[in-house]
């Protein structure tokens, strides 16, 4: 199973009154970290995009285990938890600077077309990124 990484600098702008991150926020970090699974696996989300192909989130699970602050620095974990060739499910954990579990979270996200909003079977129409989760995913 691939997991991917990516390490993120906790910004003022993104905690709230009580000087912890805003719990919304997460969910941006998220999008980082499928961003980066997406580029670990050799492919570009924006690239799709420009094919006129878009992949909206239909479900999220989320977790809140401990607060991070401002100063922080978090560390995202991302891979592919369930893939059928049509729907993918992304698997998070957010890691504090520490290596404590501040997050644990699950994404759905199904491609369909930018216009119509209709779905696509991911697998025909990229059969190499099909390859990709396929052989990524836990």
């Amino acid at each position: 199973m691939l997991v991917s990484k990516k390490e993120i600098e906790i910004r003022y702008a993104e905690t709230d009154q009580m000087g912890v991150v805003y719990h919304a926020n997460y969910l941006i970090w998220m999008e980082v970290g499928r961003t980066k699974l997406i580029q670990d696996l050799g492919f570009s989300y924006a690239q799709m995009e420009k094919d006129g192909i878009i992949s909206p989130v239909i479900d999220i699970e989320i977790s809140y285990k401990k607060p991070m602050r401002y100063g922080e620095t978090a560390m995202i974990h991302t891979w592919i938890e369930e893939y059928n060739g049509m729907k993918s499910v992304y698997g998070y954990e957010i890691y504090t600077s520490t290596g404590e579990l501040a997050v644990q979270a699950k994404s759905s996200h199904v491609c369909v077309h930018k216009d119509t909003f209709r779905p696509v079977k991911f697998r025909k129409l990229f059969p190499d990124w099909h390859e990709a989760y396929e052989k990524a995913k836990k």
